[in-house]
């Protein structure tokens, strides 16, 4: 199983909950994805990232698969406009 996981700070920490919304709309819409959380931060410190995203994969491949889904691109090209910065890791469990 491969868990990826997304922390994300946005321009304006607001956009969390619309993101998130778009996020979760991605369930049962890709079929690879097997596991998907997305919760907004609620610590709001100055080091905290506003929205973390933990998904879970069969396999590398359906992780391959999920990332270029039309479906989960379109979410990304909102993302872009509305991101400050992420961090990412991807690791098997």
């Amino acid at each position: 199983m491969i868990t990826h996981i997304v922390c994300f700070k946005f321009k304006d920490p607001a956009s969390s909950q619309i993101v998130r919304e778009k996020l979760m709309a991605l369930k049962g819409k890709i079929p690879e994805l097997r596991h998907l959380e997305v919760g907004v931060d609620v610590i709001r410190s100055q080091r905290s990232y506003d929205l973390a995203l933990i998904a879970r994969f069969d396999n590398l491949d359906d992780l391959n698969t999920y990332q270029v889904h039309p479906d989960h691109q379109e979410v990304v090209k909102y993302i872009g406009t509305v991101v400050e910065s992420s961090v990412a890791v991807d690791y098997e469990c």
